[in-house]
């Protein structure tokens, strides 16, 4: 009962993503080809929300839910950033889904995103491992 708040996030999440049809391979595909600006205005959009949600938490000093301070980290650039991003836009291109929209394609009955899923586990875990490996 305590994740309760994920499914009352989530499930309008996944409502949102497939009316907005970012879960759609074809809006993928056609991005990657810059066929139409659909998903570029969305990914903009977000971009912004975000931007101005880190402005919001560090001008009024918003704490998070159990009142400890947000530190939004810098990271740095450099090689394993570059090759990580590189394989998650294949994947992407590939697949038609980055990690969030997963689980709403598996819920819209996108039975391939099983495979997706799969996928970015796998992916996740050999990172996971072979993290200290990874250049930094």
């Amino acid at each position: 009962m305590q994740n309760i708040k994920y499914i009352l996030f989530g499930i309008p999440f996944g409502i949102l993503l497939t009316k907005a049809e970012v879960i759609s391979w074809f809006r993928i595909h056609d991005m990657f080809l810059f066929n139409e600006a659909h998903m570029y205005l969305i990914i903009t959009s977000a971009i912004v929300t975000g931007a101005l949600s880190f402005l919001a938490i560090r001008f009024f000093k918003i704490r998070s839910l159990d009142k400890k301070e947000i530190v939004i980290e810098q990271k740095a650039l450099n090689k394993g950033t570059v090759i990580g991003g590189t394989l998650f836009g294949i994947g992407w291109a590939i697949t038609g889904a980055c990690p969030g929209p997963i689980f709403a394609q598996i819920g819209a009955g996108e039975s391939a995103a099983v495979v997706t899923l799969a996928g970015a586990v796998i992916g996740a875990y050999t990172y996971a491992v072979n993290k200290s490996k990874l250049p930094h």
